[in-house]
């Protein structure tokens, strides 16, 4: 009975699957890379809700919420935490890479190259921030909802929220029949999770299958100086801010633990970002703040895509022997600051910020995101995790400083969390 709860956790089976999957690639690889559309399938089951989810999510939070002034204060301290915290992320992987020096003595001519025509196309001539700015506004609103712009679905979404808290009492019949769809949609979320394993399970043997692990070894430096990068920035700068605001980062990651693995398996920080709304008001947190801060972050609030793109950056420097000045790591900064903006969680919309990043820099050949091709997949799992961990932290933060989060409510979580783990 003990086994059988056991094997019933989802913790356990996306664990078992993971493994599985990194088994097949290794021993099969050519079965590995045949399973690519398990993890793609899932991916896009998680994708068809994502956008209605954060529609209503936001709609309800600001029409709920009603003070407009109110609305604006949390927009306001989320942006200001998103830019702080990000920065921060940014300085200390350049203070890292600098010090570890992964490119330094590589060989640029022996490494593994690839294709990065799709990438320098994209971003190669830099970002076209006018083009940026006015892409968010969409043209058409079922568009936006088609393509699953998230930007542009965000944009329409405070609007109508704006306009439904507006009609007061008016509106209160919409609001509660948008309550009701959104239930729908979070029950609709539930049953895509129990495939959560079969979709780790695809994209890790493809993964391994594809890729193999001979073809990352000789940027294995790279990927250990990332690594320890972002165990440095959760459990020191994450954990000192957690303590700041009063509460304890291991309970959180202990409460999110399921949603973690799910993006390790996927390395996507989007597969779990319905759950990861329903998780954050269970862990104390309204429902407007969750609804506010949750998707904004998904664009804003990028951690871990920001410690990947000053070391990546740097790296590339090393490689090629470029010695880059103070002067010119502190524009790095900068460019950074607002270029990993333009990234929007999504696998391998990192290449195109790094891209476009090389190119205001106008110091390392671009040719050198083909070195990155080979391991950004190992890579991008620890960025979402360290993504997803930042949103979640950001969420109770500004929680906190609007009191509007519920102590009760964590306490009970956390210990509801552990009966269960004594239980299984």
């Amino acid at each position: 009975m003990k086994d059988m709860k056991l094997f019933k956790n989802l913790t356990v089976q996306v664990i078992t699957a993971v493994v599985i999957g990194v088994i097949v690639g290794l021993v099969w690889p050519d079965v590995g890379k045949e399973m690519k559309p398990l993890g793609d399938t899932f991916i896009n089951a998680v994708k068809m809700v994502i956008a209605p989810i954060i529609f209503f999510t936001i709609v309800l939070g600001i029409a709920k919420m009603g003070d407009m002034k109110k609305v604006g204060k949390v927009g306001g301290k989320a942006f200001i935490y998103f830019e702080v915290v990000t920065t921060l992320a940014l300085i200390i992987g350049l203070f890292v890479v600098n010090i570890m020096k992964p490119g330094a003595g590589l060989d640029y001519s022996k490494l593994e190259k690839g294709d990065v025509s799709q990438y320098t196309q994209n971003g190669g001539q830099g970002i076209d921030w006018i083009e940026f700015v006015t892409h968010i506004v969409p043209s058409n609103m079922v568009d936006a909802f088609a393509k699953g712009d998230i930007l542009q679905v965000l944009f329409f979404s405070i609007l109508f929220g704006v306009g439904l808290a507006a009609l007061g009492e008016k509106g209160k019949s919409v609001i509660d029949f948008f309550d009701k769809i959104s239930h729908v949609f979070f029950k609709i979320i539930g049953y895509i999770m129990r495939a959560a394993p079969i979709g780790a399970f695809g994209a890790m043997a493809y993964t391994i299958g594809h890729f193999g692990l001979d073809s990352i070894k000789p940027l294995a430096s790279l990927m250990m100086s990332v690594y320890i990068t972002m165990f440095l920035f959760v459990f020191v700068a994450l954990n000192i801010i957690c303590k700041l605001y009063g509460f304890s980062l291991w309970n959180y990651l202990r409460f999110i633990k399921d949603e973690l693995l799910i993006v390790l398996g996927t390395s996507s920080s989007e597969s779990v970002l319905p759950r990861m709304m329903d998780k954050m008001e269970r862990y104390g947190c309204s429902k407007s703040v969750v609804g506010l801060v949750i998707p904004t972050g998904y664009s804003f609030n990028l951690d871990g895509t920001s410690i990947y793109l000053s070391m990546a950056t740097v790296f590339l420097a090393q490689v090629f022997g470029v010695d880059l000045s103070i002067g010119q790591q502190i524009t790095i900064i900068l460019v950074l600051m607002l270029t990993s903006k333009g990234a929007a969680g999504v696998t391998g919309s990192g290449f195109i910020v790094l891209a476009s990043t090389l190119s205001a820099l106008q110091v390392i050949p671009l040719e050198g995101l083909a070195l990155l091709l080979g391991v950004d997949r190992f890579m991008s799992e620890g960025r979402a995790i360290v993504n997803l961990i930042g949103n979640g932290i950001a969420t109770i933060i500004v929680a906190k400083s609007e009191n509007e989060f519920d102590e009760a409510k964590s306490v009970e979580a956390v210990e509801g969390m552990k009966k269960m783990k004594t239980a299984v």
